[in-house]
C-alpha cells in the first residue's frame, strides 16, 4: 500500500497505479528533491518541531539515498508513484522512525513544486551558459570574416550589399534577447513555496525563510493557494526556449539554402553533415534541419503546458502532474541545440568568391544610384522613378547597372556624372552605410564592442 493509504482498503489497480505515477519523469528531479527534505528537516530541528538527532539521521539517510541513486545501485519501483515518495520511503526502510517524522509540516504539492523551481531554476542557468557560448561563436565568426560582404535579402531577393559580420550579429542579437527571457524565467523561478503545505499553510512554527535560504532561493511565495497551484514560471521557461527555437531555426534555415549548389556560400564541416545511403556525392545539413525541425517540438511543449493550465481552479490539481515532461524536454531539447549550432557555426567554411560573385548580381547598387540623384536635388521620388528606368534597361539588355556608359545614365538625368562609377562599387555602397546599427564596416567595429560588452555582462550573471 502507498504512503497515503490510511483511509483506503484496497490499492489502486496496478493499470492505474501505471497511469498515474510520474516517477518515470520527475525521478530526474531526484537531487532537488532530497536537497528540499535535508533544508526542510534542518528547518523542523532548528524549530524544535523534531530532534537534533531526527535530523542527523534524516540527513545522513538522504545522503544515503541519493549516493545510491547515483552510483545506479538504487532500485526505482513504480509503485512509488513520484520521486517523493520513493526516496520517502527509501529513507524510512534505513532509518526508522526518525524517516517518518520528515513530512512534518509539508505536502507534496509543496514539496513538488520546491523541486520543480529548483530545477528550472538550475536549467536556466545551464541554458544561458550554452547561449553565451553560441553568440561567442558568432562574434568569433564576425570577426575572422569582418571584410566577408554578401548581398542583403528581403523577400528572399537581392537588395544590397553588406558585410557578413552584420549578417551573422543579426543573430547574436537575437540570442541577446532569449538570454534576457531565460533570465526572466530563472527569476520567476527564484521563490520558495514550502511551508505552503497542501494549500492552506501548516500550524506548525516553521521558519519558512530559512528553508528557502538555505535551498538557494531569493524570498518565499506570499500566498499559500498560489503557491501550490502555479507554473507561470514554467510557462517563462517554455516561452524562452520556444523564442530560442524560432531563432535557431530561423539561422538552420540559412545554413541550409547557403550550403546549396545554388548559393555555395558556406560549406559545413563533415561534423556537422551527412551522407546518402543511395547517393554517393550527397554531403547533407542534417543538424541544421534537425535544428529547425526540432523547433516544432519545443514549441509543442509550450502548448502543451498551456492548455493543461487553462482551466484549472484552484488549488493543486493532479492536471498539473503533467507540468514537468514538457519543461524538461523543452529544456533538454533547446541545450542540444545550442550545442550543436554553435559547432557548426564554429567549423564552417566561408566561401569569399561565391558570396561576392553574388553581391554583383541583382542590381544592389540601385538604391546607391537613387540616393546619388536625390543628394544633388532630385526629390526621391523621383530619383526612384529614374533608376527604376535604368533596371528596366539592364534586363532588357541582359546586364548590370556597372555595365551601363555614362552616357546610358545621362540619358535618365543630367544630374550624373562621371563619379556615378564610384557608387557602384558593393564594398563603397556597404562602407557607406555609416549610420549606429548599419552594415559600414566602421559601424560594425562599434557593434562588435557593445556585442561584447553585452557578453561579458551576461557571464557574470551565469
Amino acid at each position: 500500500m502507498a504512503l497515503w493509504s490510511g483511509r483506503f482498503t484496497e490499492n489502486v489497480s496496478e493499470f492505474t497505479q501505471r497511469f498515474g505515477a510520474s516517477l518515470p519523469v520527475d525521478k530526474a528531479l531526484y537531487a532537488q528533491d532530497i536537497a528540499g527534505s535535508k533544508a526542510h528537516a534542518r528547518m523542523l530541528g532548528a524549530r524544535g518541531v523534531i530532534s537534533p538527532d531526527d535530523v542527523d539521521l534524516i540527513v545522513s539517510g538522504l545522503d544515503r539515498i541519493q549516493a545510491r541513486i547515483e552510483s545506479g545501485e538504487f532500485v526505482f519501483d513504480i509503485n512509488d508513484e513520484d520521486i517523493h515518495m520513493s526516496v520517502e520511503k527509501a529513507l524510512i526502510a534505513d532509518i526508522g522512525e526518525a524517516g517518518a517524522r520528515l513530512h512534518t509540516g509539508r505536502s507534496r504539492n509543496d514539496q513538488v513544486v520546491t523541486d520543480t523551481r529548483l530545477f528550472a531554476k538550475t536549467r536556466c542557468t545551464d541554458l544561458m551558459a550554452a547561449n553565451v557560448a553560441l553568440r561567442q561563436a558568432l562574434v568569433d565568426a564576425a570577426k575572422r570574416h569582418f571584410d566577408v560582404i554578401l548581398p542583403g535579402y528581403t523577400h528572399m531577393q537581392h537588395a544590397q550589399p553588406v558585410f557578413l559580420p552584420h549578417h551573422l550579429l543579426a543573430y547574436a542579437w537575437m540570442f541577446a534577447r532569449d538570454f534576457k527571457r531565460l533570465a526572466a524565467a530563472r527569476d520567476a523561478a527564484d521563490v520558495c513555496p514550502l511551508g505552503s503545505a497542501a494549500l492552506a499553510g501548516t500550524t506548525y512554527p516553521l521558519d519558512r525563510s530559512m528553508t528557502a535560504s538555505e535551498l538557494g532561493f531569493g524570498g518565499i511565495t506570499a500566498n499559500s493557494l498560489d503557491a501550490v497551484s502555479d507554473r507561470d514560471f514554467l510557462l517563462d521557461l517554455s516561452y524562452a526556449a520556444s523564442v530560442s527555437c524560432v531563432h535557431l531555426s530561423r539561422l538552420s534555415e540559412e545554413l541550409v539554402l547557403w550550403s546549396t549548389s545554388e548559393f555555395g556560400f558556406i560549406t559545413l564541416s563533415d561534423a556537422f553533415s551527412t551522407g546518402s545511403s543511395i547517393m554517393p556525392q550527397k554531403k547533407n545539413p542534417d543538424f541544421a534541419e534537425l535544428i529547425r525541425g526540432k523547433t516544432g517540438r519545443v514549441v509543442g511543449d509550450l502548448v502543451a503546458l498551456l492548455v493543461t493550465l487553462k482551466s484549472l481552479p484552484l488549488a493543486y490539481n493532479k492536471d498539473l502532474q503533467e507540468d514537468k515532461e514538457g519543461m524538461i524536454d523543452a529544456a533538454r531539447t533547446l541545450e542540444d541545440c545550442y550545442s550543436c549550432m554553435t559547432g557548426m557555426i564554429s567549423t564552417m567554411t566561408v566561401n569569399e568568391d561565391a558570396m561576392s560573385t553574388q553581391v554583383n548580381k541583382g542590381y544592389l547598387a540601385a538604391t546607391d544610384v537613387a540616393d546619388y540623384l536625390a543628394k544633388k536635388g532630385l526629390p526621391f521620388r523621383r530619383a526612384h522613378e529614374v533608376v527604376g528606368h535604368l533596371v528596366l534597361l539592364c534586363d532588357e539588355r541582359s546586364c548590370d547597372l556597372e555595365d551601363l556608359s555614362l552616357e546610358d545614365f545621362k540619358a535618365e538625368s543630367d544630374l550624373f556624372e562621371e563619379d556615378i562609377i564610384e557608387a557602384l562599387d558593393a564594398r563603397s555602397i556597404a562602407d557607406a552605410r555609416i549610420t549606429e546599427g548599419g552594415t559600414g564596416r566602421e559601424a560594425i567595429r562599434k557593434q562588435l564592442v557593445l556585442v561584447e560588452d553585452s557578453l561579458a555582462a551576461d557571464c557574470s550573471s551565469l
